[in-house]
Formats: C-alpha cells, sequence, structure tokens
C-alpha cells in the first residue's frame, strides 16, 4: 500500500501522516515513513531524537552515493538501482523506516538533473517495487511524484483546515494528483471547532470525497509546543485517524484483489 499526503503548509497534514504511520505499524506493518516535505520535518513529527535525525543526511545531499549511482559524466542513467539506498540510509525507529528526501532542486546556475533524477529513482523504487507499506508526507506541489511513480500510489489524502483560502489550495492539490494518474484523492478537513466549519467543508466537496473531519485539539497542539514534536492523536481524531487508516488498507486490498482476478 502506498499513501501520499499533502495540503497548504500549516494544515497539519504532518501530524495526521506520523498519526497514520503510527497506527499502521501499531497493525503490524512494516512501514516506510518518507519525508518528501523539506519545510517539515516527519521524523520530528513521529518523536524520532533531534540528534538521530541531525545525523540523518537528507537523501539528495549524499553527493557521493549520487555519484556513485549517476556517475559523474554528461550523460547519466535514468534507472539506477537503488534497492541498497533504501536499506542503508533509512532511519529505524521503533519498527518504522524513516528516509528524508530533502527538496528537489530548482534549476539555475548549477544544474540538478542528477539529483532530481537520483530522487526519482528512489521513490520509483518505493513506490513500485517494494511490498512495504510507504506513506509519504509531500509538499504542496508534489514534486516526487511523476506521471510513473503516481500509478502505483493506492491513493492521496489532502488535508485541509475549513477556510476558503485552504479549501482552494486542496482542491489544486487533487488536481494535480489526478492528472498524475492517481486515481482515488481523498479529502480530510482538520482542526475543525465548529459544527458551522464542518458544513461548510462538506458542502465544499463531492460526495464521497471528504472521508473525515478531524476536531481541533488544543491538547496536541500544547504537546507539540512542549516537547518540540508531534503528540499522539487521543481519543476522537484517534479513533479518526486509526479509521481511515483502516479504510486506506481495505481499500488497497480490494484494489489488489480487482487486478489480480
Amino acid at each position: 500500500m502506498k499513501i501520499a499526503i499533502s495540503g497548504k503548509g500549516g494544515v497539519g497534514k504532518t501530524t495526521i501522516a506520523s498519526d497514520l504511520i503510527r497506527h499502521l505499524a501499531g497493525r503490524g506493518f512494516s512501514v516506510y515513513a518518507v519525508d518528501a516535505d523539506p519545510d517539515v520535518s516527519l521524523g520530528t513529527a513521529l518523536g524520532v531524537p533531534d540528534e538521530e535525525l541531525l545525523d540523518q543526511t537528507p537523501l539528495i545531499d549524499l553527493k557521493e552515493v549520487i555519484s556513485e549511482k549517476m556517475g559523474d559524466g554528461a550523460l547519466y542513467p535514468l534507472n539506477p538501482r537503488v534497492d541498497d539506498v533504501l536499506d542503508r540510509y533509512a532511519l529505524d525507529f521503533k519498527g518504522i523506516k524513516l528516509l528524508r528526501m530533502g527538496g528537489v532542486k530548482a534549476g539555475g546556475a548549477a544544474c540538478y538533473c542528477r539529483e532530481n533524477s537520483f530522487l526519482k529513482a528512489v521513490v520509483d523504487s518505493l513506490v513500485l517495487d517494494r511490498d512495504e507499506v510507504v506513506v509519504m508526507d509531500m509538499g504542496a506541489g508534489i514534486e516526487h511524484l511523476t506521471r510513473g511513480t503516481a500509478r502505483g500510489v493506492d491513493a492521496m489524502l489532502v488535508i485541509t483546515e475549513p477556510t476558503p483560502i485552504s479549501v482552494r489550495t486542496a482542491k489544486v492539490i487533487g488536481k494535480l494528483a489526478g492528472e498524475l494518474g492517481i486515481e482515488r484523492v481523498r479529502y480530510v478537513g482538520n482542526k475543525v471547532r465548529t459544527d458551522r466549519e464542518r458544513r461548510f467543508l462538506e458542502e465544499s466537496f463531492a460526495p464521497g470525497e471528504l472521508w473525515a473531519v478531524l476536531p481541533y485539539d488544543e491538547e496536541m497542539l500544547e504537546g507539540s509546543l512542549e516537547g518540540g514534536g508531534s503528540t499522539p492523536a487521543k481519543g476522537q481524531v484517534a479513533e479518526r485517524v486509526a479509521a481511515i487508516a483502516d479504510r486506506l488498507v481495505a481499500e488497497s486490498r480490494a484494489g489488489a484483489a480487482t487486478k489480480s482476478s
């Protein structure tokens, strides 16, 4: 099962991603947690100690590895073998394998085609070749996904707050995901305080698109401020996140059964 999670900055997608990962790992799945958003630390949200995160170099900054896999000449392989990279550079934390991708490099004075192709190969390997569960915490631009890799993604969860700007951004992300070939794009409302906000979200999406509405949780915010990371969801939020995870698993298994029949 391969899940991508995206949304406008600040909507809580990394917190939700970390709770989904914890739940799936708790159910016995082998999970790769992929931090593909350069602006937010999924590792911190999962509770990985700072000293361990500081020791983990983002994949795009592994200059010697990239040189080894891609070569140093003007031409380089478009599909290098990178299976060993996943095994060597994933940080194992409580049974969860954390990979930090680093940001896609922009063009300019230096050409980063080689580095970006290396990242694409890593994502291809994770999404298309591995049997483990993969949960990718994406940036709003979902730039790590291409048409090829997106076909291997079971679903994209787009997180939104109950505001017009956040919903508009969520729909743009959903449209991009659909254009890449991701068939199941689902929306999750987060930080909902009132019935009016809940109704606003329900009326903003077509039937079946909005999978869940998560209430605002003051305790989670206070915990993250005190501990520097994300406090695991509790109560109603935990129940709804678990329901999302279980529904993702059920949909993935149903899809696999359909393909094999």
